[in-house]
C-alpha cells in the first residue's frame, strides 16, 4: 500500500503563530485554499481507495479540496484518531509567548520529544499521540487497498510518521516538522514495516515533478 500523508492547509492561527492542538481550530487562509487546489490537481490522477481525515474542520476542508480535484473522487471518512496532538493548556496561546516562559519545554517539543513533559501542560504524551495514529494505520486494509490518503496535522503526523519509520522519541523531530499542505509518502506491505518515499514535499507549488 502507498500511504499519502497530507498536513492541513495554513490557517489563521498558523499565521498568528498559535498552538491549535486537538481542540483549537481556525479557518484556512484564502492562499492556502488556492495552494491545496494545486495539490489536488497534482494528485488528480491517483485513484485513492480511501480518504481518511482528522475530524477537525481545518483537516476536513483540506481533504474536501483535494478530493474535489481528483478524477476518481471518493468518500471521505473523518477519524478522531487522526486529530492533532492534544496540547492541553498550550492550545490557543502564541508559540512565541510560551517559548519565552518555558524555553526548555519548547526546545524539547521542537527538537527532542523524549524530554517533553506533557503533564506540565496537561497534554497528550508522545506515546499516546503516536500510538493512536500508528494503530489506525495498522488497521487499514493492506490486502485490498493500494492508495490511501490521510489528512491530518503537523505535530502529530511528524511524530507518528517517524515512529512508523522506526525512530526513537528523541529522534522524532530530527528532520523538522511538516509544512502546511505538505505531502509525505510511505510504502507498506502490512502496516508494520514502512519505507519513506517522500518527506514534506511541497514541490507541486512550483509545478515540479510528478507524484510517485
Amino acid at each position: 500500500m502507498r500511504l499519502y500523508f497530507v498536513r492541513h492547509g495554513k490557517t489563521q492561527w498558523n499565521l498568528e503563530g498559535r498552538f491549535q492542538g486537538a481542540n483549537g481550530d481556525s479557518p484556512l487562509l484564502e492562499q492556502s485554499i488556492r495552494d491545496l487546489t494545486e495539490l489536488g490537481r497534482y494528485l488528480s490522477d491517483i485513484r485513492f481507495d480511501k480518504i481518511y481525515t482528522s475530524d477537525l474542520k481545518r483537516a476536513k476542508e483540506t481533504a474536501l479540496i483535494i478530493n474535489k480535484e481528483n478524477r476518481f473522487s471518493t468518500d471521505i471518512f473523518p477519524e478522531k484518531a487522526l486529530r492533532e496532538w492534544g496540547l492541553g493548556r498550550l492550545e490557543g496561546h502564541k508559540i512565541s509567548t510560551v517559548t519565552s516562559i518555558y524555553p526548555k519545554q519548547m526546545q524539547a517539543f521542537r527538537h527532542n520529544l523524549a524530554k517533553f513533559d506533557n503533564t506540565f501542560f496537561g497534554a497528550e504524551s508522545v506515546y499516546q499521540a503516536t500510538q493512536r495514529v500508528a494503530k489506525f494505520v495498522a488497521g487499514l486494509d493492506y490486502q485490498t487497498d493500494q492508495n490511501v490518503l490521510l489528512v491530518g496535522h503537523g505535530a502529530c503526523f511528524t511524530a507518528a510518521i517517524n515512529y512508523l519509520l522506526g525512530l526513537e522519541p528523541a529522534q522524532l523531530r530530527e528532520n523538522g516538522g511538516l509544512d502546511n499542505g505538505s505531502l509525505t509518502i510511505l510504502d507498506s506491505p502490512d502496516g508494520q514495516h514502512f519505507e519513506l518515499i517522500r518527506w514534506n514535499d511541497t514541490s507541486y507549488l512550483d509545478n515540479q515533478g510528478e507524484p510517485s
